[in-house]
């Protein structure tokens, strides 16, 4: 395949998972306080500090969508002489939520099976070594408590920083035991290649 084609298809694909991570975003939002489109948006890259950046023309046919399957309402209302769009999660709308996480802890859990197996057979780190999940799930920062800037958020992402480090450190020095031992590999091939030759009338 061609190395655009692949970067093209690739893209797609995140493009289209970004779109269902954002629809899930939008109704966890919405079950903890009725919104209109902009605080949505704003919340959103807030949460994810800037890891997602929606834009109207992604959030708004997100909410419509969700408006017509019945899983959100909406109410037009007057403010600052400007008509906005307030939209609160129905009952339908949680219950299609609660379903929507479920599957996404079951995705997320069978994910984390398949790299560690990849980190065990591959990399041979046994799972118990690696501090921290490797697949997080995406909406942490959505699901979790209010806990705004303050000293134990703080405290909280140098942790995790730390385990990052902590893990990537490790997987570097297996990648240089990796390189060292088919570094010997190729040459103990070549060795053996000269040697057939030699041998040959």
């Amino acid at each position: 395949m061609n190395p655009d084609t692949e970067e093209k298809t690739t893209a797609n694909w995140m493009k289209e998972a970004q779109k269902g991570y954002i629809r899930i975003a939008v109704l966890i939002l919405l079950s903890k306080n009725a919104s209109h489109g902009y605080e949505i948006m704003k919340e959103i890259k807030e949460k994810t500090r800037g890891f997602y950046k929606p834009t109207p023309g992604g959030v708004y046919p997100i909410l419509r969508s969700l408006e017509n399957s019945g899983y959100v309402k909406g109410d037009w209302y007057t403010q600052r002489n400007r008509r906005i769009k307030v939209y609160e999660i129905t009952e339908s709308g949680k219950h299609i939520l609660n379903h929507a996480l479920i599957k996404q802890s079951e995705i997320a859990k069978n994910l984390n099976s398949l790299f560690e197996e990849f980190a065990r057979d591959v990399l041979n780190i046994e799972p118990q070594m690696l501090p921290m999940p490797i697949m997080p799930s995406p909406f942490s920062a959505f699901l979790g408590e209010e806990t705004g800037k303050t000293k134990r958020s703080i405290e909280e992402l140098e942790q995790k920083r730390n385990n990052l480090r902590s893990t990537i450190c490790m997987m570097q020095e297996k990648m240089r035991l990796l390189d060292k031992e088919a570094a010997e590999a190729k040459q103990q091939e070549k060795k053996s290649k000269e040697s057939a030759r030699e041998s040959s009338p």
